[in-house]
């Protein structure tokens, strides 16, 4: 079954790992190896979790890449599918 809503990955690291740990986003950027401001956007939603990023939380604190990958799926289909109705496309007819 598909979620209608499912939540930015970004939001979830920040809610279920950052936060639960006590971490800064400084403290928590310098334990991923990345920049404050990389993950700052990404744990606010307005940046993408990267297969490379995904690879460092899953290093620092044992999530598994692929799942987190597949959230990003997930949220990008969740966006894509409420702007449809902009898309706009005939279906193709195969002429034979």
């Amino acid at each position: 079954m598909r979620m209608y809503n499912p939540p930015h990955p970004g939001v979830f690291l920040k809610e279920e790992v950052i936060n639960p740990l006590d971490l800064t986003v400084t403290t928590a950027s310098q334990i991923l190896g990345v920049s404050r401001q990389a993950l700052s956007k990404l744990l606010n939603g307005r940046a993408s979790l990267s297969p490379e990023m995904a690879l460092r939380f899953e290093k620092a604190f044992g999530l598994k890449m692929d799942t987190l990958l597949r959230m990003q799926t997930s949220y990008d289909i969740a966006q894509a599918r409420k702007t449809a109705n902009k898309v706009k496309v005939e279906r193709y007819e195969a002429q034979v």
